[in-house]
């Protein structure tokens, strides 16, 4: 903070330099004795050539009083004290109101346009640090409320921008984003802990449970796979153990599901207040079981959409991807769709019964289709010029639970 202000001392400074330095050469030049002596000797040596040019009788008496009197008056214009006197006054007088007014200008606009008020957060965010760390991670204390985190949050990326990367400060940086709901910030700063440290185990379980909060299919299966790496070295580890019981449940995959809550609610003791929801979950799961058994199989298809090179650069600002299936010969409307404001491709994404977009038109109805991938420049599923779309062969889902649709397609 001193030094900002040591800063803004200096900069004003040099601005009344600037405005004051022109005054003060026109100071100096005016209060030099010898100009005035300089002239005088010089009028004198005019005036003795012009007296010895009239002894000659090189120019008549006319010419010569004629020159004296100009050289006279140019000596009288040239040391008038009083004109000096009223330039020096004049120049003092310019060079305070300019002064003043640098001085006035600048505390006026850093008053409005300042950030003294974040400066000061600042500060006092890098002084509570220490404490703020001790209580987040050492649980010390009160629970860190929302201003604190923020404070928190502040103060690490300060230190991590002066002290250079640390996987312990970004790790705790990533876990304070997410209390914050910044899932963005926080998957930039595992990705950090995991350039660092490949094989860290917290950051790899944190990273997965932000991705499963976008609650698509690709954070899904990224998230999965991060999971699966944590128990390939802790096949114990609950975290990820629950998490990757509620990546099954949301694909359905009831028996995968069922074994790993049933892992979890090895775990607890029946006086836990969470064994009684997991075990309703396990109970739940076997009636969809036993409801599976008894029905036919479930309609999906699994489509795995990507972008043919030359149309890659192609995609809109703000775009968003519809990837839907349509019966080859049947009514307009899709039968199963799912929209992405937020994607990236190559993506994987699973068409479902309970994805149509009405109840008595499914994949149930229709064994033939053709599956669509759009991305639209306006978030309307209609057709626009300018839009990008794939599309697959016509098949039979029935047959085949798994195509590949590539967009390659600009609309003209």
């Amino acid at each position: 903070m001193l030094s900002l202000w040591g800063a803004f001392a200096g900069l004003t400074l040099l601005a009344l330099l600037f405005v004051c330095w022109p005054f003060i050469r026109n100071f100096k030049a005016v209060a030099n004795p010898s100009v005035n002596a300089e002239r005088i000797d010089i009028f004198e040596q005019r005036q003795q050539e012009l007296a010895d040019d009239l002894a000659l009788e090189r120019i008549s008496e006319q010419s010569y009083n004629e020159s004296l009197l100009e050289l006279k008056r140019r000596l009288l214009n040239d040391l008038s004290p009083e004109q000096q006197l009223q330039s020096r006054g004049n120049n003092r007088i310019l060079a305070l109101t300019g002064a003043s007014f640098v001085v006035l200008l600048s505390a006026v606009f850093y008053y409005f346009t300042g950030n003294q008020a974040q400066l000061a957060g600042w500060e006092k965010a890098m002084q509570e640090l220490p404490a703020l760390g001790e209580r987040a991670v050492m649980g010390k204390g009160e629970p860190l409320d929302a201003n604190e985190r923020q404070a928190l949050l502040l103060g690490l990326r300060t230190r991590l921008a002066q002290d250079g990367d640390d996987a312990v400060a970004w790790l705790m940086l990533g876990r304070v984003a997410m209390t914050l709901n910044d899932y963005e910030m926080a998957m930039q700063a595992f990705d950090k802990v995991l350039v660092m440290d490949p094989e860290n185990i917290s950051a790899k379980v944190s990273y997965a449970q932000s991705l499963l909060v976008q609650g698509d299919d690709s954070g899904m299966n990224q998230a999965a796979k991060l999971l699966s790496q944590v128990l390939q070295v802790q096949p114990q580890n609950i975290d990820a153990i629950s998490m990757l019981a509620l990546i099954a449940y949301e694909r359905k995959d009831w028996l995968e599901a069922k074994s790993a809550f049933e892992l979890i609610l090895s775990t607890m003791n029946e006086s836990d207040p969470r064994h009684a929801m997991v075990a309703q979950r396990i109970a739940e799961i076997d009636a969809r079981m036993a409801q599976s058994d008894d029905a036919e199989p479930m309609h999906q298809v699994t489509v795995s959409v990507s972008i043919a090179e030359p149309v890659a650069d192609r995609i809109p600002l703000n775009s968003v991807l519809f990837v839907f299936a349509k019966a080859a010969s049947g009514p307009p409307m899709p039968l199963a769709v799912k929209r992405f404001e937020e994607f990236s491709l190559p993506l994987t994404v699973t068409l479902r019964e309970a994805d149509a977009m009405m109840a008595e038109l499914s994949l149930t109805q229709f064994d033939q289709i053709q599956v669509f991938a759009r991305i639209s420049k306006d978030g309307d599923v209609a057709v626009d010029l300018g839009e990008l779309e794939g599309k697959s062969a016509v098949f039979n889902h029935q047959e085949q639970q798994q195509v590949d649709v590539v967009i390659n397609t600009l609309i003209q």
